[in-house]
């Protein structure tokens, strides 16, 4: 171990004579874009190879009954790994990176690499209906993070190299370098400078390469036939957008209503099983909730609906030319709860996705159930509009959402419908819903990052770090003289806490009180410490109050030291002045 510290000691010497910080940035950020990309590559690999075991056409034909036991499986399995191998439980992918950038300044933990290469595929491949996004967020954000803290990179620095790592893990799945640098803007509320774009941009096109080098050119969809944006179905596109809408609000109370549900189930074991069992008869009424869902998009997408029969256990009782929106009408209500089981049952996965699984069904209904009354409406680009439009709504990331559809459809061509569809989901979803599925426990909690540096800032700062203890007390039945002796004399600080036996605070005395009186021998053997004491004009609570609240108190008073308490009992004092330099180092961290 001392050896290989002397090897890591040589190295960084070495780097900080010959690479600039600068220089070394792009460099580190090409390589977080490459390892973040292998990352992901495994991670959808992994899945894919489980996958053959329990995904196959015989299985779901033949024995279509073993559907009801594989979720279940998969979320004990999950259950077990996380409690007996890994230690500690899997965090969803995206929430875990925001959590690390608000709470431990970028640090995550090493495990966090393995922990979701190894339980992603399993909650997948066994059922569970989420996507490999988060989890390969989560991989590439631990990548990050590990790698700074080897080159011990500054925490401004090492919070970047963080967001490099959790966008190109985006970057690779979908090939969306675009959309992966607007993703890290929009939810991670990344400051968009010339310092954070170059190495965003290395960082993306690195794993880009690196995906097409190990999956190929091909899209994760496939887009052939889109047709031209056509002025006359502009009312069409507005009725969409207003169901796209309506579908995120559902797709997120849904989710926090099963979430809530399942949170008061105590015992994972209990919790998995139930929720194991809800997915399981789920998936053996409908197979296409099974996993990502990805060829049954493409399927939808390309109009093939032939191979629907064997999808749907209750197709054999419908004759009629309905069937099919049944069908889909079916998948659309049931899809948002099959995955919202999933995420709060013990599975580990994302919500992109089931996102875009929605966002298809959506659009193929929309065109389906329209042109039954001779009204045609292109089934591929309303797809892609129901694609775009639930990403904007459910994730509340419209730029994102415009260019991810974007990329990897290749349908510029319909940017107009496509933001406008994007611009009145948003706007329904944000009217009715304050904040999405991955930040609303953080701003629960008051951790959440935003582009208000202020309440950023206040967010982040740490009340007991600013707490200064080293103040002399004084006791009020001490004489004046006593206290000159023991405490005036000694202290550094022109001001006193007054503490009773209880070390509960009864009053403060500053220098100006006394001072008048410090020379005169009558009030030094007369006088008590009783005698000059005054009420501090607030105190700041550690148990009740923040950062902000502190900063009221004291624009409040105008004063510039308040004591503090906890339980009642004194603890110490915070400066205004101490408060002031806090805000403004953090300030500068966070400004990249």
């Amino acid at each position: 171990m001392p050896q290989k510290n002397k090897i890591v000691k040589n190295f960084l010497i070495w780097r900080y004579k010959n690479i600039s910080d600068e220089t070394f940035l792009y460099i580190l950020s090409a390589f977080i874009g490459l390892l973040a990309g292998l990352g992901a590559v495994v991670i959808k690999n992994v899945t894919y190879v489980l996958s053959l075991l329990f995904k196959n056409e015989f299985i779901s034909i033949y024995f279509r009954e073993f559907y009801f036991f594989t979720p279940v499986i998969g979320f004990l399995l999950v259950v077990l790994i996380s409690k007996y191998i890994l230690k500690s439980k899997v965090g969803h992918g995206i929430p875990m990176a925001l959590a690390s950038l608000s709470k431990h300044d970028g640090r995550m933990k090493v495990q966090n690499i393995f922990s979701s290469i190894i339980t992603a595929p399993i909650t997948v491949s066994f059922g569970g209906s989420v996507g490999l996004e988060g989890p390969s967020v989560a991989t590439g954000a631990s990548i990050a993070s590990n790698v700074s803290s080897f080159f011990r990179l500054k925490a401004k620095t090492r919070k970047l190299i963080l967001v490099c790592g959790l966008a190109t893990s985006l970057s690779a799945i979908f090939k969306a370098p675009i959309a992966a640098i607007l993703f890290a803007i929009e939810v991670f509320s990344l400051d968009l400078t010339l310092a954070s774009l170059l190495p965003l941009l290395f960082a993306s096109i690195s794993a880009v390469f690196t995906r097409i080098l190990f999956l190929g050119e091909q899209y994760i969809l496939d887009f052939h036939n889109l047709d031209n944006f056509n002025i006359n179905n502009i009312l069409y596109f507005i009725a969409f957008g207003i169901l796209t809408g309506i579908l995120s609000l559902y797709f997120t109370k849904s989710y926090v209503f099963i979430e809530e549900r399942l949170k008061i189930i105590k015992n994972e074991y209990k919790k998995a099983v139930i929720a194991g069992v809800g997915v399981g008869v789920l998936v053996f009424i409908a197979y296409p909730i099974y996993g990502e869902g990805f060829e049954f998009m493409n399927q939808l997408i390309q109009n093939n609906t032939i191979e629907f029969k064997d999808d749907f256990i209750l197709f054999q009782y419908f004759d009629n030319s309905w069937i099919f929106l049944v069908f889909i009408l079916f998948l659309i209500l049931v899809k948002p709860i099959a995955t919202s089981l999933t995420l709060n049952g013990g599975g580990v996965g994302g919500i992109f996705a089931p996102t875009l699984f929605l966002g298809v069904l959506a659009g193929n209904f929309y065109t389906k159930f329209l042109n039954l009354f001779d009204v045609y409406l292109p089934v591929s680009n309303f797809a892609m509009l129901g694609m775009a439009g639930l990403l904007a709504g459910i994730l509340q990331a419209p730029l994102t959402a415009i260019f991810l559809i974007a990329e990897i459809t290749g349908g510029y061509g319909i940017i107009i419908p496509l933001m406008l569809t994007v611009s009145i989901s948003f706007w329904i979803s944000k009217k009715y819903v304050d904040h999405n599925i991955y930040t609303r426990q953080l701003k629960k909690n008051n951790q959440l990052i935003t582009h208000n540096k202020d309440q950023t800032v206040l967010m982040l700062l740490n009340l007991k770090s600013l707490i200064e203890t080293h103040f002399i007390a004084v006791n009020p039945e001490m004489t004046f003289k006593e206290m000159l002796l023991k405490a005036v004399s000694k202290s550094h600080r022109n001001l006193f806490p007054v503490l009773d036996q209880e070390n509960k605070l009864v009053g403060v005395i500053t220098l100006d009180d006394i001072r008048e009186f410090m020379f005169d021998e009558d009030s030094q053997n007369n006088l008590k410490v009783k005698y000059f004491m005054h009420q501090p004009p607030d105190f700041i609570d550690i148990d009740t109050d923040n950062v902000r609240k502190a900063i009221q108190k004291f624009q409040k008073t105008q004063a510039w030291n308040l004591p503090v308490i906890q339980n009642n009992r004194y603890i110490g004092f915070i400066s205004k002045s101490k408060l002031l330099t806090a805000y403004r180092e953090k300030l500068i961290e966070l400004t990249v």
